[in-house]
């Protein structure tokens, strides 16, 4: 166990656990986890998605700006977690320092929530695009388009922002041990010698902000699918239902695991620990994986472009 005796308002060093009580099967578990992300679709895929969208020049839609910006944050997530995840699982790097553990709190926090703003906005674009296909270039101007990826950046920063400031405020003594393979925000606080009730209400305003996403997302989708419904044209009718396919796809496998993992945090004290830092490993490292797969089989423009650049090439 790694324990300091003397009280410190900022300690030099977290211990990272891994996945606790599955110790003995890091290395197995490192397979997996290193196929999807170092071989297999995170870096490669999301990588594949910005350079089509990049050099296709008929792909200028604002469907294509979003998922641009969504390959782009899916990048940036995994590499602030997963790195850190198998230095642990292959080299006994348990210990970080207190400053990049809080800087990869705030990364992995305000990743999400970009993630989460960006599947909003294309919720919001599908449903400009099949309720209203009149309005849809006059809706989304070039000038409304970088408002919304402005407002997919800086909102999730400046809510993360007073997190940061709570976090590196509190005074930390004795144990250092963070029962996790990352560092996420309730895990640090926890350590602290006192009161962390001003981060368990700032982190629940936060979270909330992911269940407004969640309606907002459900309400988009429920008006999309009563226009669907309500084409006269059966082939209009699946080739919209294909296109939003793609969507609740990726939202699907964003927001099960987001929330199973914020409801176990706080409610499911009776599921494993390991279960629930599982999930939250596969969380940051799943969708990344999974976006690209679901856009690049289901979206017709990126298959066409795909196979012009590599054909090409």
């Amino acid at each position: 166990m790694f324990h300091i005796n003397t009280s410190t308002f900022h300690p030099d060093t977290f211990f990272l656990t891994g996945i606790p009580g599955l110790e003995s099967s890091h290395g197995w578990i490192s397979l997996p986890f290193c196929s999807i992300y170092l071989m297999g679709n995170v870096l490669l895929g999301n990588a594949t998605i910005l350079l089509i969208i990049w050099s296709g020049r008929t792909l200028r839609d604002p469907m294509f700006y979003f998922l641009a910006i969504l390959s782009a944050i899916d990048l940036a997530l995994s590499t602030s977690s997963v790195p850190r995840v198998l230095g642990i699982f292959w080299f006994n790097a348990h210990e970080i320092g207190f400053g990049a553990c809080v800087a990869q709190m705030f990364l992995i926090h305000t990743l999400t929530r970009m993630e989460s703003a960006v599947l909003l906005a294309m919720a919001f674009d599908r449903y400009v695009a099949i309720c209203v296909p009149l309005h849809y270039t006059t809706t989304l101007t070039p000038q409304v388009l970088a408002g919304i990826g402005v407002g997919i950046i800086m909102r999730p920063v400046l809510l993360m922002l007073p997190i940061l400031y709570l976090t590196h405020r509190l005074p930390f003594c004795e144990t250092r041990i963070i029962a996790h393979s990352y560092c996420e925000h309730m895990g640090i606080a926890k350590l602290a010698c006192a009161s962390i009730q001003f981060n368990a209400i700032n982190g629940l305003f936060v979270a909330s902000f992911l269940i407004l996403h969640v309606a907002l997302v459900g309400i988009s989708y429920a008006y999309i699918l009563r226009a669907v419904f309500c084409l006269p044209s059966r082939d209009a009718r699946h080739k919209a239902l294909s296109t939003c396919g793609s969507h609740i796809g990726v939202m699907c496998v964003f927001y099960t695991p987001s929330f199973f993992s914020f409801l176990t945090h706080r409610f499911g004290k009776k599921i494993p620990r390991y279960v629930h830092i599982l999930v939250a490993n596969l969380y940051v490292v799943l969708p990344p994986a999974l976006n690209p797969i679901i856009y690049g089989v289901r979206t017709k423009q990126i298959r066409e472009c795909e196979i012009r650049v590599f054909s090409s090439k």
